[in-house]
Protein backbone atom coordinates (compact mmCIF):
# COMPACT_ATOMS: atom_id res chain seq x y z
CA UNK A 1 0.00 0.00 0.00
CA UNK A 2 1.42 3.39 -1.01
CA UNK A 3 1.47 6.32 1.44
CA UNK A 4 -1.22 8.06 -0.61
CA UNK A 5 -3.46 4.99 -0.49
CA UNK A 6 -2.91 4.73 3.26
CA UNK A 7 -3.89 8.36 3.77
CA UNK A 8 -7.08 7.90 1.77
CA UNK A 9 -7.89 4.75 3.71
CA UNK A 10 -7.47 6.55 7.03
CA UNK A 11 -9.26 9.70 5.87
CA UNK A 12 -12.33 7.63 4.97
CA UNK A 13 -12.32 5.82 8.33
CA UNK A 14 -11.07 7.58 11.46
CA UNK A 15 -11.73 4.36 13.40
CA UNK A 16 -9.24 2.57 11.19
CA UNK A 17 -6.77 5.43 11.68
CA UNK A 18 -7.02 5.13 15.46
CA UNK A 19 -6.46 1.38 15.37
CA UNK A 20 -3.65 1.34 12.83
CA UNK A 21 -1.77 4.57 13.52
CA UNK A 22 -2.39 5.06 17.25
CA UNK A 23 -2.68 1.36 18.13
CA UNK A 24 -5.77 2.04 20.23
CA UNK A 25 -9.12 0.27 20.50
CA UNK A 26 -11.98 2.79 20.87
CA UNK A 27 -14.99 2.19 23.06
CA UNK A 28 -18.27 1.66 21.21
CA UNK A 29 -19.44 5.25 21.66
CA UNK A 30 -16.03 6.54 20.55
CA UNK A 31 -16.30 4.50 17.36
CA UNK A 32 -19.67 6.14 16.68
CA UNK A 33 -18.09 9.59 17.01
CA UNK A 34 -15.08 8.66 14.88
CA UNK A 35 -17.25 7.48 12.00
CA UNK A 36 -19.76 10.35 12.34
CA UNK A 37 -17.13 13.03 11.71
CA UNK A 38 -16.70 11.96 8.09
CA UNK A 39 -20.30 12.79 7.15
CA UNK A 40 -21.05 15.59 9.62
CA UNK A 41 -19.50 19.05 9.90
CA UNK A 42 -20.84 19.80 13.40
CA UNK A 43 -20.36 17.29 16.19
CA UNK A 44 -21.42 17.78 19.81
CA UNK A 45 -20.41 15.47 22.66
CA UNK A 46 -22.51 15.91 25.80
CA UNK A 47 -20.84 13.78 28.42
CA UNK A 48 -20.61 12.71 32.02
CA UNK A 49 -17.32 13.00 33.89
CA UNK A 50 -14.46 10.83 32.70
CA UNK A 51 -15.73 8.84 29.68
CA UNK A 52 -12.76 9.68 27.45
CA UNK A 53 -14.13 12.61 25.45
CA UNK A 54 -10.82 14.53 25.44
CA UNK A 55 -9.17 11.39 24.14
CA UNK A 56 -11.52 11.13 21.17
CA UNK A 57 -11.08 14.84 20.44
CA UNK A 58 -7.30 14.35 20.39
CA UNK A 59 -7.68 11.34 18.07
CA UNK A 60 -9.77 13.41 15.68
CA UNK A 61 -7.30 16.27 15.72
CA UNK A 62 -4.46 13.91 14.79
CA UNK A 63 -6.64 12.25 12.14
CA UNK A 64 -7.41 15.61 10.56
CA UNK A 65 -3.79 16.77 10.72
CA UNK A 66 -2.42 13.63 9.09
CA UNK A 67 -5.05 12.93 6.42
CA UNK A 68 -5.89 16.42 5.08
CA UNK A 69 -3.66 18.69 3.01
CA UNK A 70 -2.32 21.80 4.70
CA UNK A 71 -4.93 21.76 7.47
CA UNK A 72 -5.36 24.33 10.19
CA UNK A 73 -6.77 23.10 13.49
CA UNK A 74 -7.62 25.50 16.31
CA UNK A 75 -8.50 24.32 19.81
CA UNK A 76 -9.74 26.12 22.89
CA UNK A 77 -11.36 25.26 26.21
CA UNK A 78 -13.01 26.77 29.26
CA UNK A 79 -9.59 27.94 30.55
CA UNK A 80 -6.01 27.92 29.34
CA UNK A 81 -5.02 25.53 32.14
CA UNK A 82 -7.81 23.12 31.20
CA UNK A 83 -6.69 23.16 27.59
CA UNK A 84 -3.03 22.51 28.37
CA UNK A 85 -3.65 19.95 31.11
CA UNK A 86 -6.23 17.89 29.22
CA UNK A 87 -6.70 18.12 25.46
CA UNK A 88 -3.20 19.37 24.62
CA UNK A 89 -1.63 16.81 26.91
CA UNK A 90 -3.67 14.10 25.16
CA UNK A 91 -2.17 15.17 21.85
CA UNK A 92 1.32 14.70 23.24
CA UNK A 93 0.47 11.32 24.73
CA UNK A 94 -0.88 9.88 21.49
CA UNK A 95 1.92 11.32 19.38
CA UNK A 96 4.42 9.53 21.62
CA UNK A 97 2.66 6.23 20.87
CA UNK A 98 2.86 6.64 17.10
CA UNK A 99 6.20 6.48 15.24
CA UNK A 100 4.50 8.02 12.18
CA UNK A 101 3.15 11.04 14.06
CA UNK A 102 6.41 11.46 15.97
CA UNK A 103 8.38 11.58 12.73
CA UNK A 104 5.95 13.86 10.90
CA UNK A 105 5.00 16.52 13.47
CA UNK A 106 6.57 18.62 16.20
CA UNK A 107 4.56 19.21 19.39
CA UNK A 108 5.05 22.30 21.59
CA UNK A 109 3.01 23.70 24.44
CA UNK A 110 0.94 25.87 22.10
CA UNK A 111 1.33 24.42 18.62
CA UNK A 112 1.66 21.21 16.64
CA UNK A 113 3.34 21.71 13.26
CA UNK A 114 4.11 19.50 10.29
CA UNK A 115 7.88 19.31 9.94
CA UNK A 116 7.75 19.91 6.18
CA UNK A 117 5.23 22.78 6.19
CA UNK A 118 5.17 24.37 9.68
CA UNK A 119 3.57 27.64 8.51
CA UNK A 120 0.58 26.13 6.69
CA UNK A 121 0.06 22.71 8.34
CA UNK A 122 -0.60 23.00 12.06
CA UNK A 123 -2.83 22.87 15.14
CA UNK A 124 -2.76 25.73 17.62
CA UNK A 125 -3.96 26.12 21.20
CA UNK A 126 -5.78 29.35 21.94
CA UNK A 127 -7.35 30.92 24.99
CA UNK A 128 -10.08 33.55 25.14
CA UNK A 129 -10.08 36.60 27.46
CA UNK A 130 -12.47 35.90 30.32
CA UNK A 131 -12.89 39.59 31.03
CA UNK A 132 -13.11 40.62 27.39
CA UNK A 133 -16.14 41.71 25.45
CA UNK A 134 -17.84 39.56 22.80
CA UNK A 135 -15.63 40.86 20.00
CA UNK A 136 -12.45 40.15 21.94
CA UNK A 137 -13.66 36.64 22.78
CA UNK A 138 -14.68 35.96 19.19
CA UNK A 139 -11.15 36.76 18.03
CA UNK A 140 -10.00 33.55 19.73
CA UNK A 141 -11.07 31.45 16.76
CA UNK A 142 -11.19 34.14 14.09
CA UNK A 143 -8.90 34.61 11.13
CA UNK A 144 -8.43 30.94 10.22
CA UNK A 145 -8.46 30.44 6.45
CA UNK A 146 -7.54 27.25 4.64
CA UNK A 147 -9.09 24.60 2.45
CA UNK A 148 -9.16 22.25 5.43
CA UNK A 149 -10.01 23.66 8.87
CA UNK A 150 -11.14 22.17 12.15
CA UNK A 151 -12.30 24.00 15.27
CA UNK A 152 -12.32 22.12 18.58
CA UNK A 153 -13.93 23.48 21.77
CA UNK A 154 -13.40 21.31 24.83
CA UNK A 155 -15.44 21.83 28.01
CA UNK A 156 -17.82 23.91 25.90
CA UNK A 157 -20.49 24.06 28.61
CA UNK A 158 -19.05 27.27 30.01
CA UNK A 159 -17.52 28.78 26.87
CA UNK A 160 -19.13 32.04 25.65
CA UNK A 161 -21.35 31.99 22.58
CA UNK A 162 -19.09 34.53 20.88
CA UNK A 163 -16.22 32.04 20.79
CA UNK A 164 -18.32 29.36 19.10
CA UNK A 165 -19.88 31.91 16.74
CA UNK A 166 -16.45 32.68 15.29
CA UNK A 167 -15.90 28.99 14.63
CA UNK A 168 -19.30 28.81 12.95
CA UNK A 169 -18.10 31.49 10.57
CA UNK A 170 -15.21 29.27 9.61
CA UNK A 171 -17.62 26.62 8.34
CA UNK A 172 -18.81 28.95 5.61
CA UNK A 173 -15.86 27.97 3.44
CA UNK A 174 -16.73 24.26 3.42
CA UNK A 175 -17.51 22.79 -0.01
CA UNK A 176 -17.32 19.10 -0.75
CA UNK A 177 -17.53 19.78 -4.48
CA UNK A 178 -14.55 22.15 -4.29
CA UNK A 179 -12.60 19.86 -1.99
CA UNK A 180 -12.78 22.19 1.02
CA UNK A 181 -13.47 20.71 4.44
CA UNK A 182 -14.49 22.46 7.67
CA UNK A 183 -15.36 20.74 10.95
CA UNK A 184 -16.57 22.07 14.30
CA UNK A 185 -16.32 19.81 17.35
CA UNK A 186 -17.60 20.79 20.77
CA UNK A 187 -17.60 18.66 23.89
CA UNK A 188 -18.26 19.10 27.56
CA UNK A 189 -20.22 18.36 30.69
CA UNK A 190 -23.75 19.83 30.61
CA UNK A 191 -23.15 22.25 33.46
CA UNK A 192 -24.85 25.34 32.00
CA UNK A 193 -28.29 26.10 30.60
CA UNK A 194 -26.76 28.49 28.11
CA UNK A 195 -23.75 28.62 25.81
CA UNK A 196 -22.74 26.62 22.72
CA UNK A 197 -23.16 23.14 24.24
CA UNK A 198 -26.68 23.88 25.45
CA UNK A 199 -27.68 25.50 22.15
CA UNK A 200 -26.36 22.54 20.16
CA UNK A 201 -28.49 20.18 22.25
CA UNK A 202 -31.64 22.32 22.14
CA UNK A 203 -32.44 25.23 19.82
CA UNK A 204 -29.80 24.27 17.23
CA UNK A 205 -30.26 20.51 17.50
CA UNK A 206 -31.21 20.03 13.82
CA UNK A 207 -27.81 21.42 12.79
CA UNK A 208 -25.71 19.07 14.90
CA UNK A 209 -24.80 15.43 15.20
CA UNK A 210 -25.11 14.96 18.97
CA UNK A 211 -23.70 12.10 21.02
CA UNK A 212 -24.88 11.76 24.62
CA UNK A 213 -22.44 9.87 26.82
CA UNK A 214 -23.56 8.51 30.19
CA UNK A 215 -21.86 6.85 33.11
CA UNK A 216 -25.15 5.54 34.53
CA UNK A 217 -24.31 2.21 36.20
CA UNK A 218 -27.73 0.85 35.18
CA UNK A 219 -27.33 1.72 31.50
CA UNK A 220 -26.00 -1.21 29.40
CA UNK A 221 -24.59 1.32 26.91
CA UNK A 222 -22.76 3.31 29.57
CA UNK A 223 -19.25 4.61 28.94
CA UNK A 224 -17.02 1.85 30.36
CA UNK A 225 -14.21 4.25 31.33
CA UNK A 226 -16.43 5.85 33.99
CA UNK A 227 -15.73 3.91 37.18
CA UNK A 228 -18.95 2.11 38.04
CA UNK A 229 -18.29 2.07 41.79
CA UNK A 230 -17.69 5.83 41.77
CA UNK A 231 -20.94 6.34 39.86
CA UNK A 232 -22.91 4.25 42.35
CA UNK A 233 -21.34 6.11 45.25
CA UNK A 234 -22.33 9.46 43.76
CA UNK A 235 -25.92 8.27 43.33
CA UNK A 236 -26.06 6.95 46.88
CA UNK A 237 -24.53 10.11 48.30
CA UNK A 238 -26.47 12.79 46.43
CA UNK A 239 -29.55 11.03 45.06
CA UNK A 240 -30.34 9.92 41.54
CA UNK A 241 -32.11 13.12 40.57
CA UNK A 242 -29.72 15.64 42.11
CA UNK A 243 -28.02 18.15 39.82
CA UNK A 244 -24.61 16.73 40.75
CA UNK A 245 -25.53 13.23 39.62
CA UNK A 246 -27.42 14.39 36.54
CA UNK A 247 -24.41 16.34 35.27
CA UNK A 248 -21.45 14.28 36.44
CA UNK A 249 -22.79 10.71 36.25
CA UNK A 250 -25.58 10.77 33.66
CA UNK A 251 -24.23 13.54 31.46
CA UNK A 252 -27.55 15.38 31.57
CA UNK A 253 -28.33 19.05 31.97
CA UNK A 254 -29.30 20.14 35.49
CA UNK A 255 -32.96 20.90 36.14
CA UNK A 256 -34.15 23.43 33.60
CA UNK A 257 -35.26 26.94 34.37
CA UNK A 258 -38.20 26.82 36.76
CA UNK A 259 -40.46 28.35 34.10
CA UNK A 260 -39.93 25.80 31.33
CA UNK A 261 -42.11 22.72 30.94
CA UNK A 262 -39.53 20.29 29.60
CA UNK A 263 -35.77 19.94 29.56
CA UNK A 264 -33.79 18.67 26.57
CA UNK A 265 -32.88 15.40 28.25
CA UNK A 266 -36.53 14.66 29.01
CA UNK A 267 -37.36 15.12 25.34
CA UNK A 268 -34.45 13.05 24.06
CA UNK A 269 -35.32 10.32 26.58
CA UNK A 270 -38.82 10.16 25.06
CA UNK A 271 -37.25 9.87 21.60
CA UNK A 272 -35.20 6.89 22.76
CA UNK A 273 -38.07 4.98 24.38
CA UNK A 274 -39.14 1.77 22.72
CA UNK A 275 -42.52 0.13 23.10
CA UNK A 276 -43.90 -3.01 21.52
CA UNK A 277 -46.82 -2.64 19.16
CA UNK A 278 -49.04 -4.95 21.22
CA UNK A 279 -48.66 -2.54 24.14
CA UNK A 280 -50.35 0.38 22.39
CA UNK A 281 -52.36 -1.07 19.48
CA UNK A 282 -55.51 -1.32 21.62
CA UNK A 283 -55.39 2.32 22.72
CA UNK A 284 -57.30 5.16 21.13
CA UNK A 285 -55.88 7.05 18.14
CA UNK A 286 -55.99 10.84 18.14
CA UNK A 287 -55.16 13.17 15.27
CA UNK A 288 -53.93 16.71 15.94
CA UNK A 289 -53.74 19.30 13.15
CA UNK A 290 -51.98 22.65 13.53
CA UNK A 291 -52.90 24.77 10.51
CA UNK A 292 -50.81 27.40 8.74
CA UNK A 293 -51.28 29.00 5.35
CA UNK A 294 -48.35 29.99 3.16
CA UNK A 295 -45.54 31.98 4.80
CA UNK A 296 -42.78 30.09 6.59
CA UNK A 297 -44.96 28.41 9.20
CA UNK A 298 -46.03 24.82 8.68
CA UNK A 299 -49.25 22.83 8.73
CA UNK A 300 -48.58 19.72 10.80
CA UNK A 301 -50.72 16.59 11.02
CA UNK A 302 -49.78 14.31 13.93
CA UNK A 303 -51.18 10.93 14.93
CA UNK A 304 -50.82 9.69 18.49
CA UNK A 305 -51.90 6.29 19.73
CA UNK A 306 -51.62 6.00 23.49
CA UNK A 307 -47.95 6.50 24.37
CA UNK A 308 -46.70 6.71 20.78
CA UNK A 309 -46.49 9.76 18.52
CA UNK A 310 -45.85 8.74 14.93
CA UNK A 311 -43.77 10.82 12.54
CA UNK A 312 -45.88 13.88 11.71
CA UNK A 313 -46.78 14.99 8.23
CA UNK A 314 -45.24 18.47 7.86
CA UNK A 315 -46.61 20.65 5.02
CA UNK A 316 -45.93 24.12 3.66
CA UNK A 317 -47.73 26.55 1.39
CA UNK A 318 -51.12 24.81 1.23
CA UNK A 319 -54.48 26.51 0.94
CA UNK A 320 -57.53 25.47 2.97
CA UNK A 321 -58.80 22.84 0.54
CA UNK A 322 -55.37 21.31 0.15
CA UNK A 323 -55.05 20.99 3.92
CA UNK A 324 -58.48 19.36 4.06
CA UNK A 325 -57.36 16.89 1.42
CA UNK A 326 -54.23 15.99 3.41
CA UNK A 327 -56.17 15.57 6.66
CA UNK A 328 -58.80 13.44 4.91
CA UNK A 329 -56.11 11.18 3.49
CA UNK A 330 -54.49 10.63 6.89
CA UNK A 331 -57.87 10.14 8.60
CA UNK A 332 -59.08 7.60 6.05
CA UNK A 333 -55.86 5.64 6.32
CA UNK A 334 -55.59 5.45 10.12
CA UNK A 335 -59.25 5.81 11.25
CA UNK A 336 -58.48 7.79 14.43
CA UNK A 337 -60.96 7.97 17.29
CA UNK A 338 -60.55 11.74 17.65
CA UNK A 339 -59.68 14.63 15.33
CA UNK A 340 -58.71 18.03 16.76
CA UNK A 341 -57.87 21.04 14.58
CA UNK A 342 -56.55 24.42 15.67
CA UNK A 343 -59.14 26.99 14.60
CA UNK A 344 -56.90 30.04 14.93
CA UNK A 345 -56.37 32.10 11.76
CA UNK A 346 -56.86 29.65 8.87
CA UNK A 347 -57.95 26.57 10.82
CA UNK A 348 -61.62 27.53 11.01
CA UNK A 349 -62.09 26.96 7.29
CA UNK A 350 -60.47 23.55 7.58
CA UNK A 351 -62.80 22.60 10.43
CA UNK A 352 -65.90 23.78 8.53
CA UNK A 353 -65.04 21.81 5.41
CA UNK A 354 -64.14 18.64 7.33
CA UNK A 355 -67.47 18.89 9.16
CA UNK A 356 -69.28 19.23 5.82
CA UNK A 357 -67.54 16.06 4.70
CA UNK A 358 -68.91 14.32 7.83
CA UNK A 359 -65.58 13.88 9.59
CA UNK A 360 -65.88 13.91 13.42
CA UNK A 361 -63.74 17.04 13.72
CA UNK A 362 -63.48 19.21 16.84
CA UNK A 363 -62.19 22.75 16.47
CA UNK A 364 -59.87 23.85 19.26
CA UNK A 365 -59.35 27.51 20.11
CA UNK A 366 -55.91 27.79 21.68
CA UNK A 367 -56.90 31.07 23.28
CA UNK A 368 -60.22 29.78 24.61
CA UNK A 369 -61.05 28.63 28.10
CA UNK A 370 -59.32 25.52 29.39
CA UNK A 371 -61.59 22.50 28.93
CA UNK A 372 -60.61 20.32 31.87
CA UNK A 373 -59.13 22.65 34.51
CA UNK A 374 -60.28 26.22 33.82
CA UNK A 375 -59.37 27.22 37.35
CA UNK A 376 -55.74 26.23 36.84
CA UNK A 377 -54.90 27.25 33.28
CA UNK A 378 -55.13 30.61 31.57
CA UNK A 379 -56.32 29.09 28.28
CA UNK A 380 -56.73 25.89 26.29
CA UNK A 381 -53.21 25.94 24.88
CA UNK A 382 -51.56 26.08 28.30
CA UNK A 383 -53.72 23.18 29.48
CA UNK A 384 -52.85 21.01 26.49
CA UNK A 385 -49.13 21.75 26.76
CA UNK A 386 -49.01 20.91 30.48
CA UNK A 387 -50.84 17.63 29.82
CA UNK A 388 -48.44 16.86 26.99
CA UNK A 389 -45.39 17.66 29.16
CA UNK A 390 -46.57 15.29 31.89
CA UNK A 391 -47.10 12.59 29.25
CA UNK A 392 -43.60 13.13 27.77
CA UNK A 393 -42.01 12.72 31.19
CA UNK A 394 -44.07 9.68 32.17
CA UNK A 395 -44.36 7.45 29.12
CA UNK A 396 -44.34 9.39 25.87
CA UNK A 397 -42.59 7.93 22.83
CA UNK A 398 -41.60 10.69 20.43
CA UNK A 399 -40.32 10.39 16.86
CA UNK A 400 -36.61 11.01 16.37
CA UNK A 401 -36.89 14.59 15.11
CA UNK A 402 -34.10 16.90 16.34
CA UNK A 403 -36.29 19.98 15.80
CA UNK A 404 -38.68 18.68 18.46
CA UNK A 405 -36.02 19.21 21.13
CA UNK A 406 -36.09 22.91 20.39
CA UNK A 407 -39.85 23.19 19.97
CA UNK A 408 -40.67 21.39 23.21
CA UNK A 409 -38.04 22.99 25.44
CA UNK A 410 -38.12 26.63 24.39
CA UNK A 411 -41.61 27.79 25.56
CA UNK A 412 -41.74 29.28 29.05
CA UNK A 413 -44.73 29.83 31.30
CA UNK A 414 -45.77 32.32 33.92
CA UNK A 415 -48.74 33.03 36.14
CA UNK A 416 -51.39 35.35 34.78
CA UNK A 417 -53.06 38.11 36.77
CA UNK A 418 -55.68 35.55 37.81
CA UNK A 419 -52.91 33.30 39.15
CA UNK A 420 -53.42 30.80 36.33
CA UNK A 421 -50.69 29.08 34.37
CA UNK A 422 -50.08 30.87 31.06
CA UNK A 423 -47.80 29.61 28.27
CA UNK A 424 -45.65 31.91 26.16
CA UNK A 425 -47.51 32.92 23.01
CA UNK A 426 -46.60 31.27 19.76
CA UNK A 427 -45.78 34.60 18.11
CA UNK A 428 -43.46 35.51 20.98
CA UNK A 429 -41.63 32.18 20.69
CA UNK A 430 -41.11 32.70 16.98
CA UNK A 431 -39.86 36.24 17.55
CA UNK A 432 -37.43 35.06 20.21
CA UNK A 433 -36.12 31.92 18.48
CA UNK A 434 -36.99 32.36 14.82
CA UNK A 435 -38.97 29.10 14.83
CA UNK A 436 -42.69 28.51 15.30
CA UNK A 437 -43.43 25.38 17.43
CA UNK A 438 -45.88 23.97 14.89
CA UNK A 439 -44.96 20.30 15.39
CA UNK A 440 -45.18 20.59 19.17
CA UNK A 441 -48.56 22.34 18.92
CA UNK A 442 -49.92 19.54 16.74
CA UNK A 443 -48.88 16.99 19.39
CA UNK A 444 -50.44 19.14 22.11
CA UNK A 445 -53.71 19.11 20.19
CA UNK A 446 -53.97 15.35 20.74
CA UNK A 447 -54.48 16.19 24.42
CA UNK A 448 -57.37 18.60 23.80
CA UNK A 449 -59.84 16.36 25.63
CA UNK A 450 -60.31 12.71 26.57
CA UNK A 451 -61.27 10.51 23.62
CA UNK A 452 -63.39 7.37 23.62
CA UNK A 453 -62.89 4.63 21.02
CA UNK A 454 -65.00 5.26 17.92
CA UNK A 455 -67.01 2.05 18.36
CA UNK A 456 -68.14 3.17 21.82
CA UNK A 457 -69.27 6.51 20.45
CA UNK A 458 -71.29 4.74 17.79
CA UNK A 459 -73.04 2.71 20.50
CA UNK A 460 -73.91 5.87 22.39
CA UNK A 461 -75.17 7.60 19.28
CA UNK A 462 -77.39 4.63 18.44
CA UNK A 463 -78.81 4.53 21.96
CA UNK A 464 -79.41 8.26 21.90
CA UNK A 465 -81.30 7.96 18.61
CA UNK A 466 -83.61 5.30 20.09
CA UNK A 467 -84.05 7.12 23.36
CA UNK A 468 -82.20 4.47 25.32
CA UNK A 469 -80.03 5.73 28.14
CA UNK A 470 -76.40 4.71 28.28
CA UNK A 471 -75.66 2.78 31.46
CA UNK A 472 -71.95 3.56 31.48
CA UNK A 473 -69.63 6.43 30.77
CA UNK A 474 -67.39 5.60 27.80
CA UNK A 475 -64.94 8.30 28.82
CA UNK A 476 -64.28 6.76 32.23
CA UNK A 477 -60.77 5.36 32.18
CA UNK A 478 -60.39 6.01 28.47
CA UNK A 479 -58.63 9.35 28.56
CA UNK A 480 -54.91 9.20 27.82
Amino acid sequence: MTPVEAMRRWRDSPSRFVREVLQAVPDAWQDEVLEAVVKNDRLCLKASKGPGKSTVLAWLMWWFLLTHLHPKVVATSITGDNLSDNLWAELAKWQARSPLLSATFTWTATKVSANDHPETWFASARTWPRGGNANEQANTLAGIHADNVMFVIDEAGGVPDAVAAAAEGGLANASKAAGRTAKLLIAGNPTHLEGPLYRACTVERPLWWVKEISGDPDDPKRAPRVDIDWARTQIQKYGRYSAIVLVNVFGQFPPSSPNTLLGPDEVTAAMKRKVRRDVYEGEVKVLGVDVARFGDDRTVITLRQGPVVFTPRVLRGLDTMQVVGQVSEVFNKHKPDGLFVDVATFGAGVVDRLAQLKYPVVGVDFGGQAALSPGRFHNRRAEMWFLMADWVKARGVLPDMPELVQELTVPVYKYSGENKLQLEKKAEIKKRTGVSPDIADSIALTFAQPVAPAELRHVLEARSATGRKADYDPFAGQGD
